[in-house]
């Protein structure tokens, strides 16, 4: 009786280390009242966005949404990186799986001899079958694993960068709608007033109803683009609710700060081929990604020229063969006789070269890119010097009348008229400074640095910041 507590305690100890099967279910309704109930005055996002910005103290009192705040406002609730959070806890649950050790195999046998009955016709055999794994097939599985693993957290960071582009597309779309009102409402304003004067010169015979007319349809067409500018407004807010993974009524009286762009960042015109560069070619998440994928090929590769190498398998028993004590020892290996595993070490060798082929085919799209990005950026900047320009000799030109017309040299309607060629000009300036930060913002985009609010902080959590923001007690 007492050998069997042995035995039974080892059974006991297995069972006790296995995993158990825990049920998540999932709603869609439940999930879709979650989603709807996000708002950016959640408490475990503001811990999540205080612990972050701890260490920018010009943030603290501020209470508006900038790019910075909203940027980790979508880090915490967009689900594409819980996605990408998924992704590397199974890799890093891969490591754990290359690591481990094959289990050894048992075999029991039991036969009953009829024409034996003494001393016992039963003959027991239990074979304990243990896998040694040769050649090292272990460490390169590990390497393998651990490099899959690294590929998935540089994931991570590209689906973080990803993320802050949107948030950052989204809010200068609000900037350049919220700009383009201001100025159609000045334009409406002056072309109003110009409209009833002429109206008040016809109704006097001093105007034909052609110069009504034509100004009237000049006002029509001015409060339709201002009624497109709204609407681009609405859908500016939209996209920057999506961008962050919220719905779009949880922005409506959030005071938002698009200070970010009213000063663009200062780039030389060399922007694209400096410093820039070399960081974006060397340093980018997707870059490293790349690298750990190659590395994990490697690794691959040497596993799959070790495994045609056999295993050896030592099988060690105990018989009991009609009341004789008879111990075995029975080593194996497998036979490399119709095949050295040659077909799969030519896959693995044709996934390295794949892999190789992918960075370098990433490199080269970077490098389009960044110098793609970077004409952009010179072109946008000599439109706007040349729409700068333009605006200065508008408003040049209406001082002049202004100085005029207080002399009793030009009448009101013809000062109007300037002053709509200036808020026109200023216009066509704004726009073209709207087309200088998108540029900016696809320098950001290829190089996956921040131009706009260099530092503001972008984390990229391996864990699920709404749970690891979550105190102890709730």
């Amino acid at each position: 009786m007492h050998r069997s507590v042995p035995a039974l305690a080892v059974a006991l100890t297995m069972l006790a280390s296995c995993a158990s099967y825990r049920p998540e279910p999932i709603s869609a309704a439940t999930s879709a009242k979650a989603l709807e109930a996000r708002t950016l005055d959640n408490p475990r996002l503001q811990r999540f966005i205080a612990a972050a910005l701890s260490l920018d103290g010009n943030r603290r009192g501020t209470s508006s949404w900038d790019l910075a705040r909203l940027t980790l406002a979508a880090v915490y609730y967009h689900p594409e990186l819980d996605i990408a959070r998924a992704k590397l806890a199974s890799a890093e649950a891969g490591v754990v799986t290359a690591r481990q050790i094959p289990n050894p195999s048992l075999d029991f046998g039991l036969t009953y001899n009829s024409t034996t009955t003494v001393p016992s016709p039963w003959t027991v055999g239990p074979l304990v079958n243990f896998v040694l794994e040769t050649f090292g097939k272990r460490g390169y599985r590990t390497a393998q694993a651990r490099a899959l693993a690294d590929a998935s957290r540089e994931d991570l960071a590209s689906a973080t960068w990803l993320v802050r582009g949107r948030v950052r597309t989204a809010l200068l779309g609000l900037w350049a709608a919220k700009g383009r009102l201001a100025l159609e409402r000045r334009r409406l304003g002056l072309q109003d007033e110009l409209v009833g004067l002429l109206e008040q010169r016809f109704a006097a015979g001093e105007a034909s109803s052609l110069d009504v007319t034509r100004e009237r349809i000049r006002r029509n067409r001015i409060s339709l683009a201002m009624h497109d500018v709204e609407r681009h407004e609405a859908e500016a807010r939209a996209q920057l609710a999506a961008a962050i993974g919220i719905p779009a009524r949880a922005l409506h009286g959030v005071p938002l700060s698009l200070e970010a762009f009213d000063k663009p960042p200062a780039l030389g015109p060399e922007v694209a081929t400096g410093e820039l560069r070399r960081q974006a070619l060397l340093h980018r998440s997707d870059v490293q990604s790349l690298l750990a994928q190659y590395a994990a090929a490697q690794a691959a590769l040497q596993l799959e020229v070790a495994n045609q190498y056999p295993n050896l398998t030592l099988g060690i028993g105990y018989t009991y063969d009609q009341g004789d004590n008879k111990y075995t020892l029975s080593p194996g290996a497998e036979l490399p006789v119709f095949n050295q595993n040659q077909g799969p070490i030519a896959q693995a060798e044709a996934r390295r070269a794949e892999a190789a082929a992918r960075f370098t085919a990433l490199q080269a799209s970077i490098i389009g890119a960044i110098d793609t990005a970077g004409a952009d950026y010179r072109g946008a900047q000599r439109s706007l010097a040349t729409a700068r320009s333009l605006a200065a000799q508008e408003k040049r030109r209406a001082d002049q009348l202004l100085r005029s017309l207080r002399a009793g040299g030009v009448d009101r309607p013809t000062l109007l008229g300037a002053q709509l060629q200036l808020a026109a000009a200023r216009l066509s300036r704004f726009d073209a400074a709207v087309v200088q930060r998108q540029a900016v913002g696809r320098l950001e985009d290829a190089a996956h640095s921040a131009l706009f609010d260099p530092g503001a902080p972008l984390p990229a959590p391996e864990n699920n910041p709404r749970l690891a923001s979550e105190p102890p007690h709730e």
